[in-house]
């Protein structure tokens, strides 16, 4: 591992050269990247990189690669179709009951993977005007529906703790909120970020809080951000984890067992394993869907129940999240059963996690 002091966030391609993350033959390469794309690398993950190592996995998610010059034809700048949904600044409406609210638009850590790549960073608006941040509020609270708001950017944890806690109040004030949801890698990626400030702001009367943690690898989930994710818990804040399927970091059944087993040794339950999105420059970056499938069907046979994602894959141009694991349910042997009687249900081939295959309801 990399046994620098830095004290300092690499965000310029000389420094990650200097650090010893990239060569000096990449930098101008790397220098095409970041004029596009954002760049930031936090300490507590510099120190995780292990530079003797050319496909190490932290680096792999975090060093820019020349790669991302490479853009794809099915590649595009808003892949999950945020834009055609959102009605005001600041809001996407994909799902009747919730809403984003994109609040930031800076990450402590920029991932080289990111959908919204071409949206955050230096360069991009910062966060949301006052008074686009009131009309986000008032769409809010004009749409009774609107059961779940998810904190989302960049990262909501990048904000101050007083702002916040401004934030969660304003919106655990609509009667119909019931649930505000923080999507974030700060604990991961700045573990001294959740302090008891922060953890005091996140909690407000007449909402529930959940936070959705970011990790790829088990390596992530150092005895610092365990401890980030300890406060939440123990504050009484629920989490779930958010994983990105990615090449050369956790496509293997064995560093992904790891991963939600330690989501779970942390009393974080596994929820979301993203299949990639087509954004732009991520190609080398992406398994095939089979090839996730399969994963799944591993893991399913080999950790506990408490340590299985939803596999999903955000369907380009905004039609929302799809489950895409594998079927167990192979074929069926009748054609016409009545539904509502359960003696005359079809008869079904269940495999299992083995690769056996089953009768249900057995043959009597």
């Amino acid at each position: 591992m990399t046994k620098t002091n830095l004290a300092r966030t690499l965000r310029e391609p000389a420094d990650l050269v200097e650090e010893g993350l990239a060569p000096a033959t990449a930098l101008p390469a790397l220098e095409r990247v970041a004029a596009r794309y954002a760049v930031a690398i936090t300490p507590a993950l510099v120190q995780l990189i292990d530079t003797s190592d050319p496909e190490d996995p932290i680096a792999r998610q975090f060093v820019p690669s020349a790669a991302e010059l490479d853009v794809q034809p099915s590649e595009r700048a808003d892949p999950i179709g945020d834009h055609p949904h959102s009605p005001v600044a600041g809001i996407v409406h994909r799902y009747p009951d919730r809403v984003l609210f994109k609040l930031v638009h800076v990450c402590a850590v920029y991932c080289r993977f990111c959908f919204r790549r071409e949206m955050v960073g230096p360069g991009k608006e910062n966060a949301l005007s006052d008074g686009a941040y009131r009309a986000a509020i008032d769409y809010v609270r004009a749409h009774s529906e609107i059961w779940e708001v998810i904190l989302t950017g960049g990262d909501p944890l990048m904000l101050s703790p007083r702002r916040m806690s401004e934030i969660m109040t304003d919106l655990a004030s609509i009667d119909h909120v019931k649930i505000i949801r923080l999507h974030t890698r700060v604990p991961v990626a700045d573990p001294a970020r959740i302090s008891d400030e922060m953890v005091a702001a996140l909690k407000a009367e007449g909402a529930t809080t959940w936070v959705a943690v970011h990790a790829n690898h088990a390596r992530e989930l150092t005895e610092a951000a365990r401890s980030a994710c300890a406060r939440l818990v123990d504050a009484g804040i629920p989490m779930v984890s958010q994983s990105v399927l990615l090449r050369g970091v956790n496509d293997n059944v064995a560093a992904l067992s790891d991963l939600m087993r330690a989501f779970v040794e942390c009393r974080i339950k596994p929820y979301y394993l993203h299949h990639g999105d087509l954004a732009p420059g991520t190609a080398h970056l992406r398994t095939t869907l089979a090839q996730g499938q399969e994963l799944m069907r591993q893991l399913r046979g080999r950790v506990s129940g408490l340590c299985q994602p939803d596999y999903v894959i955000d369907i380009p141009g905004g039609a929302g999240k799809s489950p895409v694991g594998p079927n167990y349910v192979l074929a069926e042997q009748n054609t016409a059963p009545d539904v509502r009687d359960a003696a005359s249900e079809t008869r079904y081939r269940i495999l299992d996690y083995c690769g056996d295959v089953h009768l249900y309801p057995p043959e009597t």
